[in-house]
């Protein structure tokens, strides 16, 4: 991470593109439409920063994953949170995250022409990440066709959702096998997540096999299984994260530009606190991570949730702010993946009587809370069993407390948060009071198109439109089996 700023800003990528980094550039006989390929560790390092630095800022998560997913609240300034949505922000996310998959595939095409086996299951794992997260906000959306814009696809076909995700599937299983080859090649100094520790590539593939996985249990629970049981059958060729030093955490430098993005948000606006659901879950709970994630109000000292997206603003003295592990430190993290996320997995799997190596639910539930209260600083053993024994804590074969649980540790990452919230419906959370949508009794199912996509693409892109109603709900997720919904 020291070396961030020479792999970024000597990237300056346009667009999809990879430029070379040069102190001497020759500007007779050079094609400005045929760029030179960067090194690549250096597209590699510039799709990582990328993605973590605008889908986990204030506008790719705090606003609105986050607040839909029922961590965060907005104290001021609260149109985000009441589904008053920006179409500049949907425009600029939407740009971006085909930019970073666009680049990945460069990564992996010029591994390919390399022979760097590491390298193109790296540009793999981490092109599937960003594309699960895409499906994840907008659903069926251009996929196959979309980053071969310099093959002629100027205006991509749409793919659906249920078509997608057997790609990320298969992208991932080929990934996972491509590391488990063997192969030495290294993966440079632009590996900004784990510093070229291959090894630690190879459990994070693995461990989004497990989190693709799980969400599809509900709708093709065959498959699912079949890649659960294949990765827990196999730990030598498919190791998973085994502890919190594995965790997929971006770690910012804490010099600008690159300072971590809720800390970047933190220095000059006052708009986020955590929300009433958090607080009020963590203080019936008597959770120990309580003072971690929140602040008490100034007014009172009193740890008080705001309503995500009231009818009026709040007074915003009357509420908590958000802890400082996770908004003051500017060379914080960026939370891509956890270790208490896989262990939750694989006790949602073993409580629907699949084979993960011989564990129990029950076992892997109280390893997923103790890895996330370890994760959040609370190492006291003594502490971790009081806090099991709570009444609303304690194992009792249920998937509520397993979901609640599960929602609490991915704070901070509010792609996961939400997506698990309309999987599970845990916990049960009302459409905001102050949304101009009436009728709805849910938050948000998914994230509005940008208006260019009907004005530009509007015969690939109609019918994915017209499923969409008020913007942000309409057609479920496919993966999103409840119903009575709306």
């Amino acid at each position: 991470m020291k070396k961030i700023s020479s792999y970024i800003l000597c990237l300056g990528l346009l667009g999809f593109s990879a430029q070379s980094c040069t102190n001497e550039f020759e500007d007779i006989n050079t094609n400005p439409n045929s760029p030179v390929e960067a090194p690549i560790t250096n597209v590699l390092a510039y799709v990582i920063q990328d993605f973590a630095a605008n889908y986990f800022d204030a506008w790719g998560n705090m606003n609105e994953p986050e607040t839909y997913s029922g961590h965060l609240g907005k104290i001021q300034y609260v149109d985000e949170a009441r589904y008053m949505y920006r179409s500049g922000t949907i425009s600029d996310l939407w740009k971006k995250v085909y930019r970073d998959l666009k680049n990945a595939q460069a990564v992996i095409d010029q591994a390919d022409k390399t022979q760097a086996i590491n390298m193109k299951a790296a540009g793999m794992t981490i092109q599937a990440y960003i594309g699960q997260i895409a499906t994840d906000r907008w659903r069926d959306m251009p996929y196959t066709e979309a980053i071969k814009g310099d093959q002629g696809f100027i205006t991509p076909k749409y793919d659906k959702q249920e078509d997608i995700y057997p790609l990320l599937i298969a992208q991932l299983k080929t990934a996972a096998d491509l590391f488990a080859s063997g192969s030495t090649d290294p993966l440079g100094e632009g590996d900004l997540l784990y510093a070229g520790k291959v090894a630690n590539w190879q459990k994070f593939c693995n461990s989004l096999r497990l989190r693709v996985a799980i969400r599809i249990s509900g709708i093709n629970p065959t498959l699912s299984k079949s890649i659960i049981e294949e990765i827990a059958a196999n730990p030598s060729k498919y190791p998973v994260f085994s502890s919190n030093t594995d965790n997929a955490f971006f770690n910012w430098v804490g010099t600008s530009p690159y300072i971590e993005p809720w800390n970047n948000d933190f220095r000059s606006r006052d708009d986020h606190g955590p929300s009433a659901p958090l607080i009020n879950t963590l203080t019936t709970l008597n959770d120990p991570r309580l003072p971690v994630y929140a602040k008490p109000a100034p007014d009172d000292n009193v740890y008080r949730g705001v309503e995500i997206g009231p009818i009026s603003s709040p007074t915003i003295s009357r509420f908590s702010r958000i802890g400082a592990r996770f908004r003051e430190n500017a060379a914080g993290f960026s939370p891509f993946m956890r270790y208490s996320e896989v262990l939750f997995i694989m006790s949602e799997a073993a409580l629907k009587g699949w084979n993960v190596g011989g564990q129990t639910a029950e076992k892997l539930y109280e390893s997923g809370v103790t890895a996330s209260l370890q994760e959040n600083g609370i190492t006291d053993a003594a502490v971790a069993t009081k806090y099991l024994n709570e009444t609303g804590v304690k194992w009792d074969g249920t998937t509520t407390k397993l979901y609640t649980q599960k929602w609490l540790a991915l704070f901070k990452d509010g792609h996961e948060a939400w997506a698990e919230s309309r999987r599970t419906d845990v916990p049960l959370l009302p459409a905001a009071s102050g949304s101009p949508f009436p009728g709805h009794t849910r938050p948000p199912f998914r994230y509005p198109y940008p208006a260019e996509e009907t004005t530009l693409n509007g015969a690939n892109s109609a019918a994915s439109v017209a499923d969409v109603k008020d913007n942000l709900w309409g057609k479920q997720m496919w993966w999103d089996t409840r119903t009575g919904v709306n």
